[in-house]
């Protein structure tokens, strides 16, 4: 028995030694890297070459069948520009929808950085009264997804709107103040509830600005408005610049004010995309749309970046100073009622969503005729299911954050890992409705065969949102010492035991906080969902909108009311544990 006992512990040798070499961490590092190649790098690639064959492309199975190989060569083979040609030559209706999309965009920007710069003013440079109450005010609109607040502008300004109603009553005229169905419309609706994005970045421009420069304009005899037009704007500049790119990306790819606001003949580029994918399965004109979304995007990010590099608009002395805050009574009052007069539509809009919800019936009056929970009733014991959805979707999309934004941040901030850093990066540049149909045409054939499963639903959400959960483990990785970890190695604990035991706890932190963020965010994500879901995984968002296009506007309003305060319970837990106060 003894001689062979030790001819199997020589053959297991060389199994047991290669396995010692091995490092998990290493292991893991591999494996992130092969899941942002499957599911980011691959179906951003298969898009691309569509834009060029005009036909599908199924690259896994170029890996299983040498036929499915032999047609892709070919399609290849045959790729041309003409698509591309006639998209910038007006051939087609993506000209023109590209270029209202640009113009959208353009406009919500500008609009959003004038109407912010006076607020941004009042917070971070006067002793403004009701900062509190106005500053929780301008973050409520951010969290409510885009659709919904496109039918709270519905319920206000629609022709049987109460808003439409005291102006038609007051001026004598019909049709309310603007066609709710319309460009104007669309730009209002992402002009009011984009514009929290904007402010607080200016707000933090205005606060780290060096004051030094402003009480030298001052002592030279310039007046107060002189050193605001020009010192203290120009300071800020910077943080506006970047605000205004952000706004412009985040207006070009949203998807849920157009869907529902755009009337017939107004093309915009993402609602041109899902109706090419989702109505005609035209992969070639999804595909180039999807490319031109992408590349418009990654230009605007690439110039924000470009921006806050150059640009260095910090204290001279390193440190911010205490700033005096302005108290004239007339610029305090002035700033308290412009910034009530922003902050009041969107609060309207989403109390008429609120009062659509407990409403009987709400026609061309000026509230409901009667108030009932039957709309709650209803979808409390009829769309259970969808409830249910939501949270298992994001519970796994978050489960999915979690564990690879905790591994990333780890490889970023101690082995300074720029490749994944990358990686991971990259779906900042990628909107929802194109990152769905790069999902739904790499996936939709064997040999991964995933489309209209709750499984790569979940992991486009994850993919979507890992950059929020990194951002937030980062900074309290960068907070951890590294010699804590290098004690418990010394101690004979292996790196990956170190890292689940010691870093893991010390992270918990940033942890939740990400973790809030992401679950927040999916549970309002519009564009892949309405693209992905499967009927018998429907979440609420999907709920919402379909109810809308019914034109069930008291089931979608009291199914909207719940995400919303789902949504605002999570965002006070998060801010809360974040620590995250502006003023």
């Amino acid at each position: 028995m003894k001689p062979n006992t030790t001819s199997q512990s020589q053959k297991k040798t060389p199994i047991k030694n290669f396995l010692k070499k091995v490092d998990s961490l290493q292991v893991i590092k591999w494996l992130i890297t092969g899941f942002f190649i499957l599911f980011l790098i691959i179906p951003l690639i298969s898009v691309f070459i569509i834009s060029f064959t005009n036909e599908p492309v199924n690259i896994f199975g170029s890996f299983v069948d040498p036929n499915i190989l032999s047609d892709n060569i070919g399609r290849i083979a045959n790729a041309s520009l003409d698509q591309f040609r006639e998209l910038f030559t007006g051939g087609t209706n993506y000209f023109a929808a590209l270029n209202n999309s640009l113009l959208l965009a353009v406009s919500v920007s500008i609009i959003v950085i004038l109407m912010c710069l006076p607020i941004a003013y009042g917070f971070a440079r006067t002793s403004m009264p009701f900062k509190g109450l106005f500053a929780a005010l301008c973050t409520m609109p951010v969290v409510v997804p885009t659709f919904i607040s496109a039918a709270g502008f519905i319920i206000m300004f629609g022709r049987t709107g109460w808003t439409s109603t005291i102006f038609n009553s007051i001026f004598g005229t019909e049709g309310g103040l603007f066609d709710v169905y319309s460009m104007t419309a669309i730009v209002l609706v992402q002009v009011f509830f984009f514009f929290p994005l904007a402010l607080w970045p200016m707000v933090a421009a205005f606060k780290i600005a060096d004051i030094q420069l402003e009480e030298a304009s001052r002592n030279m005899g310039a007046r107060s408005w002189s050193t605001m037009l020009f010192v203290t704007v120009p300071l800020a500049l910077p943080g506006m610049i970047s605000s205004a790119l952000l706004i412009f990306a985040v207006s070009f790819s949203d998807f849920g004010t157009p869907i529902i606001l755009a009337p017939e003949g107004l093309n915009l580029i993402v609602v041109e995309a899902y109706r090419e994918i989702s109505g005609f399965f035209n992969w070639g004109g999804a595909a180039i749309l999807t490319v031109v979304m992408v590349g418009v995007a990654a230009i605007f990010f690439w110039l924000q970046r470009l921006v806050t590099k150059k640009m260095d608009y910090g204290t001279l002395s390193g440190k911010p100073r205490a700033t005096k805050l302005n108290n004239n009574k007339a610029v305090k009052i002035t700033l308290s009622v412009y910034t009530s007069i922003v902050v009041l539509v969107p609060t309207l809009a989403i109390l008429s969503v609120f009062l659509q919800s407990l409403a009987t019936t709400w026609g061309a009056d000026l509230l409901p005729n009667g108030l009932t929970f039957d709309h709650y009733q209803t979808i409390f014991t009829r769309s259970t299911d969808n409830i249910v959805n939501s949270i298992v979707l994001a519970g796994g999309a978050l489960l999915i954050c979690v564990i690879v934004g905790t591994f990333i941040s780890y490889f970023v901030v101690r082995q300074k890992s720029s490749k994944l850093d990358f990686l991971a990066t990259i779906p900042l540049v990628v909107p929802g409705i194109a990152l769905g149909i790069a999902f739904i045409q790499t996936f939709n054939t064997a040999p991964l065969q995933l489309t209209g499963t709750a499984f790569i639903l979940i992991v486009a959400y994850a993919i979507r949102r890992l950059p929020y959960m990194i951002r937030s483990t980062t900074g309290s990785m960068m907070a951890i010492r590294s010699d804590i970890e290098e004690a418990s190695v010394n101690l004979g604990a292996s790196k990956l035991m170190s890292l689940v035991t010691i870093v893991g706890p010390l992270m918990l932190p940033g942890i939740a906080a990400g973790s809030i963020l992401v679950f927040v965010t999916v549970i309002r994500e519009t564009s892949i969902t309405i693209l992905m879901a499967p009927t018998q995984w429907s979440p609420m968002s999907l709920e919402v909108f379909q109810n809308l296009m019914r034109g069930d506007m008291y089931n979608a309003s009291a199914m909207a009311v719940v995400i919303i305060v789902l949504v605002l319970v999570l965002q006070t837990i998060g801010n809360r544990i974040s620590n995250n106060s502006l003023y």
